[in-house]
């Protein structure tokens, strides 16, 4: 298999950004599609009800665990989708991300406010794609 070469661009053509990167180029490797995560521990239940930033963590902690389980980490995430109810927690979600994510690694990514996800007491889900 060929060496996984991945690039974050922000061309100046595109308007600037500080939270994402516009552009995510990858050569060659595998690639990982993980599913919507939500703030589920392992025995399944719910972790911060009523708690944005509790459950946005647990969220990462998932993608982390799925990353791990196929000897990867947040450096090979290439796109993320973030599904929040509430637009206005996105910035309690950049905090949270910045916990797992460096400034250097950081994907190419979509937020889309929901009406309702899979349970009424959840606040977000997110999905990934990480190459490596």
């Amino acid at each position: 298999m060929s060496e996984t070469r991945i690039e974050r661009l922000n061309p100046s053509a595109l308007h600037p950004v500080q939270q994402y990167s516009h552009v995510v180029q990858v050569t060659g490797g595998r690639t990982v599609y993980i599913s919507g995560q939500i703030a589920l521990d392992a025995d399944g239940n719910l972790v911060g009800a009523g708690d944005f930033e509790l459950q946005a963590r647990q969220v990462m902690l998932n993608l982390q665990a799925a990353l791990a389980a196929v000897q990867m980490d947040f450096r090979h995430v290439v796109k993320m989708t973030l599904f929040l109810k509430d637009r206005a927690d996105i910035v309690r979600f950049r905090s949270v991300r910045a916990e797992f994510i460096q400034e250097d690694h950081l994907p190419a990514m979509s937020a889309v406010q929901v009406a309702s996800l899979v349970r009424e007491d959840l606040l977000l889900e997110m999905e990934a794609i990480a190459v490596g």
